[in-house]
């Protein structure tokens, strides 16, 4: 589990100590301030440590380096360090709540690739991180992993590692069972099942009575969700790991957000540590109230808002908080209270 990162000077990420919950960690905050930055620097991290066959410093200054440009798409490594004039050096600490795989590294504003390691993992990380992109992936499966493993393509590895997890096997036997009840809501509200044909490697959505549908002609909205069914099923989700999500809600109409909620809720009671940007008060809120159920009482949670500070817009900060009650900034709360004002003012 992650515990804390501290930032200094990577893109426009305020310099802080971020400290996160066991559970659900949700960023929120206006357009270019960093929410998508944040998870996927968190999740590029970890990805390397659950990937890695070795913990030396030689080892983890080529797998950082590569995995931050491959998931970031720079020109080069140091383009990542926050931009002021003259060289600047981006550090970076990660705390795990097993200290021995915690780390610390850093680069530089004019380095290419170089990376240097301060603090190594001294044991193995298997937990699984996952990505889910603001669209779905679904419609690239199987095709874009030789795709992008064999050509010089301008997508980001996130893309990649999702796309290869959603074409694993589904679970059988007492574990498929286990995932049961997660694939409840999301089902019916699809109407049907999940399935990849085992030749072509095709993903389906299957509805009782009728022919198996082609993934293209699925509703976009749906096709996330069976994004989520899919990474369920494959058991990628039940083990204890790490879901980041950026802005879930992208494409959907509220009653499926309300799905969303319900299996963030239920993916972070089977011990993932889940990360959500997003800009939905209506999401924000959601969450708030399945918090508050007794069924999800043990989920832990932690909210950060991004903010960008009045003497200097250039510059972000962050406050955080166990409750969105301590945010004293929260801009999607704002904005959506003033179109309610606005509206009932029309009625004046």
């Amino acid at each position: 589990m992650l515990k804390s990162v501290r930032i200094k000077n990577f893109g426009v990420l305020p310099n802080d100590e971020y400290r996160f919950s066991s559970g659900l960690n949700v960023v929120v905050g206006e357009n270019g301030l960093g929410k998508t930055q944040l998870l996927k620097l968190i999740y590029a991290v970890l990805k390397v440590h659950v990937d890695s066959k070795e913990y030396t410093k030689t080892a983890l200054q080529k797998a950082y380096a590569d995995k931050l440009v491959g998931v970031f798409r720079p020109d080069a490594l140091g383009r990542l360090v926050k931009r002021r004039q003259g060289q600047d050096k981006c550090e970076l600490v990660f705390t795990m709540k097993d200290g021995q795989q915690s780390c610390a590294f850093s680069f530089a504003t004019r380095a290419s690739v170089a990376v240097q390691v301060d603090e190594t993992p001294t044991t193995d990380q298997h937990a699984p991180a996952v990505f889910l992109p603001t669209r779905e992936l679904l419609t690239l499966c199987p095709w874009f992993g030789p795709f992008y493993d064999n050509y010089h393509v301008p997508f980001e590895e996130t893309w990649r590692d999702t796309v290869s997890l959603l074409g694993t096997p589904g679970l059988k036997g007492l574990k498929e069972l286990t995932v049961g009840h997660l694939l409840i809501p999301i089902e019916a509200y699809m109407g049907g099942k999940v399935t990849v044909d085992a030749a072509t490697g095709e993903i389906y959505l299957n509805k009782p009575g009728e022919s198996r549908m082609e993934m293209p002609l699925v509703a976009e909205g749906l096709r996330k969700m069976a994004m989520l069914a899919r990474l369920i099923s494959t058991g990628i989700l039940l083990e204890k790991g790490y879901l980041f999500w950026d802005e879930p809600e992208s494409n959907l109409n509220p009653k499926l957000i309300k799905v969303v909620a319900e299996s963030i809720m239920h993916i972070c009671n089977q011990g993932i540590q889940v990360f959500v940007a997003t800009h939905s008060l209506f999401l924000l809120r959601e969450l708030e109230i399945l918090a508050a159920q007794s069924r999800f009482e043990s989920v832990k949670r932690r909210y950060f808002a991004l903010k960008a500070t009045p003497d200097a817009p250039e510059e972000t900060a962050v406050e955080q908080g166990d409750s969105t009650d301590e945010l004293q900034t929260l801009v999607l709360l704002d904005e959506e209270l003033m179109q309610s004002d606005r509206y009932l003012a029309m009625e004046d």
